[in-house]
């Protein structure tokens, strides 16, 4: 599927979600003019329409429910929602925002007598919940019509090759209904006998999934591997991240999936439907409004320190104020990092090489930028343009991945999030001035990885300040 799909649809329920709170708002504001304040009917288009109160409400109000979903993960599988998952999570969202709305803005309103807290509590909920279902259940049934007509199409692979896999294929690929698009099917090393070969094509290993997910732009994936194969479906799971990947996988992986999946009904074919994330969605939003928000300020404060740098290094040795390399970021994609120049120019013509606290490579400016950190102040314009966050690991150079991968292969597990400014192997290990260390310090990263949370992420950030205070080479 196009993905230009899923912004328009994801446009879509922002903006009726936003049009419907307003609307709730708006009605709702009239009726506590009528209800609470006793306003006589005649005077209610100067008490509304004259109320700066009264748009500043719609706007603002409208604007809280859409971070509140956003923070809920409503707009994240967008084509995965059905009528029941729409009353469920509307449901569930009003309960808290309105929650919200009565204890912020509503508990201090002058009323007869307690009951009116009461009606005014239900009379938001009732009017909040109907107006914002309404809209989203004709938008999702909208897009299930497409579906049923194959206007809307799911390209889906199918991880295995065997007769599990042969026989979901046989089941789900008449099903028109559904929107399945099988564009082929992915191996691992135990997979021998390909009786899935006479339907699909092989697009290749489950080592190489990630690739293939993001060249066949791949909306669900279905796991039905053999038991013999099973020992690595956490690992077949795990490579998504948070990618907007469909995953379902046959009824028999259940215990090997516990804690990860649902059991779902598929034209009468039993499947587990996979919701693997690495942080809580809610979690995943702040982090990233929280890398926005640290940056921005962190380049305007330090902005004055920035233009002390830049005339620093540019008195102390020739060459450009910034230095530009390539590193690899998520899903193994590269982007150019920005640093303050703190080494001679072409003080790699020899070739790649680690730096170290006492690197002759290094300007006598630039060991000070190096021990204080400042040279690094400009990986902040890389957490404004999304390449990189506040917190992950380090992101490397292909040239020493290459090697890395040789020694441990779970470091491509690292490519699934952002890398970061600092990192749980920067805090607890230092710098890595070989491959040996590097090795070393992979191992706290990938402890990171299996233990991604905003306290773990401000716990970092805490102990990253504190080092630097103390001074401590890192």
């Amino acid at each position: 599927m196009d993905r230009s799909l899923h912004k328009q649809q994801r446009i879509k329920y922002l903006i009726s979600d936003f049009c419907s709170a307003s609307i709730a708002w708006a009605i709702f504001f009239v009726l506590r003019k009528i209800i609470i304040e006793n306003v006589p009917y005649d005077q209610l288009p100067k008490q509304v329409l004259q109320n700066l109160n009264f748009y500043i409400g719609v706007v603002v109000v409208g604007g809280f429910w859409l971070f509140l979903y956003s923070l809920s993960g409503y707009y994240h599988y967008i084509f995965k929602k059905t009528p029941e998952r729409d009353v469920f999570k509307t449901l569930k969202a009003t309960l808290l925002g309105v929650t919200l709305l009565f204890f912020t803005l509503l508990l201090d309103d002058e009323v007869r007598s307690y009951k009116n807290y009461y009606a005014t509590y239900a009379v938001l909920f009732f009017l909040h919940f109907t107006i914002t279902l309404i809209p989203r259940l004709i938008l999702t049934h909208k897009k299930q019509t497409l579906v049923k007509k194959r206007r809307l199409l799911f390209d889906t692979i199918i991880i295995g090759c065997g007769e599990k896999a042969e026989k979901i294929y046989s089941e789900l690929a008449g099903k028109s209904e559904y929107g399945h698009r099988f564009v082929g099917y992915v191996k691992n090393q135990l997979c021998k006998n390909e009786i899935l070969s006479q339907h699909l094509p092989c697009l290749g290993q489950v080592d190489n999934l990630p690739d293939i997910m993001s060249t066949y732009n791949v909306d669900e994936m279905i796991i039905a591997i053999e038991p013999e194969e099973q020992k690595d479906i956490l690992n077949i799971v795990s490579w998504l991240g948070y990618s907007e990947v469909s995953i379902k996988a046959i009824a028999g992986l259940h215990q090997v999936l516990k804690g990860h999946a649902k059991i779902t009904n598929i034209m009468g074919t039993p499947l587990l439907e996979v919701e693997y994330e690495l942080m809580p969605y809610w979690q995943q939003t702040i982090k990233k409004l929280l890398d926005f928000v640290v940056s921005l300020t962190a380049l305007i404060v330090l902005s004055p320190v920035m233009l002390i740098c830049a005339i620093g290094i540019k008195l102390t040795s020739k060459g450009p104020v910034f230095f530009r390399q390539e590193r690899i970021g998520l899903n193994g994609k590269p982007f150019i990092l920005y640093k303050f120049r703190s080494m001679y120019v072409d003080a790699e013509q020899y070739g790649p090489n680690l730096a170290s606290p006492n690197d002759n490579r290094c300007t006598p400016f630039g060991r000070f930028l190096r021990r204080t950190k400042l040279d690094e102040i400009p990986n902040f314009i890389n957490v404004l343009k999304g390449d990189m966050s506040l917190v992950g690991p380090r992101p490397e150079r292909q040239y020493y991945i290459d090697q890395i991968i040789k020694i441990v292969p779970q470091y491509k597990q690292l490519q699934k999030i952002k890398p970061g400014i600092t990192s749980l192997g920067q805090v607890r290990f230092g710098y890595a001035s070989d491959i040996d260390q590097m090795v070393q310090r992979l191992r706290f990263d990938l402890l990171y990885l299996q233990n991604m949370s905003l306290y773990t992420d401000f716990l970092i950030i805490y102990y990253t300040i504190k080092i630097l205070f103390k001074g401590r080479h890192f």
